[in-house]
Parts: C-alpha cells; sequence; structure tokens
C-alpha cells in the first residue's frame, strides 16, 4: 500500500472526528461514511462512561477533538516526513495498549500502520471499544488497511517485535516475557510544573487544565508542583475553582473522600479547597485529586534534578523558567511527534 493511501485515510477520519468536539454534534455532508458512522459515533460517546466510568461524555469529545486536530495533512506531513518507509518488509507488532484515558493507545496503531507493519492488537479492558470503532472508519476509508490490523483479546502470539505500556511492575514482567524480540516497553511517568509566583490568573487556569484534564489519570497530567520558599498558594487555589465541577462525578469524589481520609489519619499537614487536596511530598506519583508540592531556593537546582530524574517524568510544565518546558495548558494536545516515554516510535519502527 503506498503511503498515501494511509495518510488520506487518517487525513479524513481527523475531518470525520471534528463533527463531535461540541455538546451537540454537528453533521457535515462533505465527510467521508457519514451515513455509516456518525449515529453509532454518538452511541460510543454516550456508552463509553458505561464500560470506563472515568470516561464521561466530556473527556470523549475532548479525546476525539484533540485527535480532530493532530490529524491534518500539514501534521501528518511534518510527522512522516523524516522517516523512509518505501522499502519497509512488513512485520507484525504486537501492541499491548494502555487505556488510563481514551484513546492513550491510539498513537501506536496509528505508528504501525504508517510505517507499512502490521498491528497485532490488545487494547485494555479500560478502553475496548472506541479504537476498534476509528479503525472500522479508517477501513472504509481506505479497505487495504483492514489487512494491517488485528485485534486480539487473547494471548499474543505470532508477533516480530512489541510496544508495550504498563505499570513499572507490569513493565517488568513485560521486558521478561518480550526479552528476545526488539520492543519499547513504557512505563509509569509524571508531569509537573515549575512556578515562581509571578503566574498570572489565567496561566494559573491553564495549568488547571493540566491537572484536571481526563481526572488527572494521565502521565501527562501535572501531579506535582515545584514552587519557590514563601510561594502563597491563595491565587492558586482561586484558579482551579473553575474546575470545582470535577466533585460532582461519583468516582473522582470517591477518591477525594478516601485520599484526604487517608492523610487526614496519617496526620500528615494538606490543604484543601473541598475538591483538591495539596500535600508537600517529594514524589511525583500524587493520588487522584492530590497534588504534591515541594518547595526551592534555587531554579538551578530544580532544574539539575528534574533532568537527572527524566526517566521519571513526562511533561515539565512552566511559563518558560525550565528549559524544554512546554506552556500551561498544553500537556494534553500533544503534537503527533511527542512520543511517549521521549522514545521515536517511528524511528523504532524503522529499524526492525
Amino acid at each position: 500500500m503506498l503511503q498515501f493511501d494511509k495518510k488520506s485515510a487518517l487525513v479524513q477520519l481527523g475531518h470525520f472526528l471534528h463533527q463531535f468536539g461540541a455538546t451537540t454534534p454537528t453533521k457535515n455532508p462533505a465527510v467521508l461514511h457519514n451515513e455509516l458512522f456518525f449515529d453509532r459515533m454518538i452511541g460510543q460517546i454516550e456508552s463509553a462512561q458505561h464500560y470506563n466510568g472515568w470516561f464521561t461524555p466530556e473527556q470523549m469529545r475532548y479525546a476525539l477533538q484533540s485527535w480532530a486536530q493532530a490529524l491534518t495533512e500539514n501534521n501528518l506531513t511534518t510527522w512522516l516526513q523524516p522517516y523512509d518507509f518505501s522499502t519497509t518488509q512488513p512485520k507484525t507488532v504486537g501492541l499491548v495498549l494502555a487505556g488510563n484515558i481514551p484513546l492513550v493507545g491510539f498513537h501506536d496503531v496509528l505508528s504501525v500502520l504508517v510505517s507499512g507493519h502490521k498491528a497485532l492488537v490488545k487494547t485494555s479492558s479500560n478502553d475496548q471499544i472506541m479504537v476498534p470503532f476509528l479503525v472500522d472508519y479508517l477501513i472504509a476509508c481506505e479497505p487495504r488497511i483492514a489487512d494491517y490490523i488485528t485485534f486480539t483479546e487473547g494471548k499474543l502470539e505470532g508477533f516480530e517485535a512489541v510496544i508495550a505500556t504498563g505499570s513499572n511492575n507490569t513493565a517488568r514482567y513485560f521486558e521478561y516475557y518480550f526479552k528476545d524480540k526488539p520492543s519499547i516497553i513504557r512505563k509509569n511517568r509524571n508531569s509537573v510544573a515549575v512556578l515562581d509566583g509571578t503566574e498570572t490568573k489565567e496561566d494559573l487556569m491553564q495549568l488547571g487544565e493540566d491537572i484536571f484534564r481526563y481526572f488527572g489519570l494521565g502521565c501527562r497530567n501535572v501531579s506535582k508542583l515545584f514552587v519557590p520558599e514563601g510561594y502563597s498558594f491563595d491565587p492558586f487555589f482561586a484558579a482551579m475553582y473553575t474546575y470545582k465541577d470535577c466533585i460532582q462525578y461519583d468516582k473522582y469524589a470517591n477518591n477525594y473522600d478516601y485520599n484526604k481520609a487517608v492523610f487526614l489519619m496519617s496526620l500528615f499537614s494538606i490543604l484543601d479547597n473541598g475538591f483538591l487536596t495539596l500535600k508537600e511530598d517529594s514524589g511525583y506519583a500524587s493520588p487522584i485529586s492530590s497534588i504534591f508540592y515541594e518547595y526551592y531556593s534555587d531554579l538551578s537546582v530544580v532544574q539539575e534534578r528534574l533532568e537527572r530524574e527524566k526517566d521519571q517524568l513526562q511533561c515539565i510544565v512552566s511559563k518558560g523558567i525550565v528549559t524544554d518546558s512546554i506552556p500551561f495548558g498544553k500537556t494534553q494536545r500533544p503534537e503527533l511527534w511527542d512520543y511517549a516515554d521521549h522514545v521515536d516510535t517511528l524511528a523504532f519502527l524503522q529499524t526492525i
């Protein structure tokens, strides 16, 4: 299959997904195969929360709109330009997908498809509906894609390389089980924000997006703050009030109540605004509904630490005061070339 055939199908998928960003979907008669997929997509969005209580319609729409914005002709050209897959001899690549946030594993699926290899996909039990649905749409646009992707519910077998995502514990299993195959094994990562106290309310509201999007379940969600000594959290909490409605979701509220109780019973000192707790802690992985924070007196020491511990980090957020940081509000809108764990998936696929 020629590369442009796949790219064209992905662009068409982007057009299709653009219809579902708003609370009320807007049907575009120019979009291919709407007669087959538009109403079904509405049903998928509405039913997603029944399969996974974290996948609310709002979060699903956000994920779909993010992919719509990513799958443009220009973005796909920029993404694929550094690679040459014209001589690829197709191999079967096993994919073990994560499911902590909607469509988190879809990038791996697309990477295998555009590389010319074949994907053998094991979806997460937490996100097993939408990825196959979007692949069905791609196949409707370009039927030959059907020869390049297979979904399986059982044990992965017959693959020649693997990309697997899981926790630090499951990663040890993956490393042993897949030790004889070329592989990318992803582990737990977290994201941090570095503040200096000069952030505007708008900056902090955008930081709230990095914290609360997908209820904080993603590795790109900010789970830790570095703040200067003497920092006042009053402006931070004032900005976070924008996201107060998260406590209306039972699963989030249950986590908030539980984690707050654990902190208090352990006699930890916390800051609390009724839907988010802040705990001073040197770690990165805060529980749902809580953010860790740590004071600093020298920004260069923070920079050195982040560089030293970069294998634990996915994103660093700041207003430009830290090297290689990204702006507030951007963590959950990665570009196609923003690779998980900073491992270039297409470069890996080019070498197997």
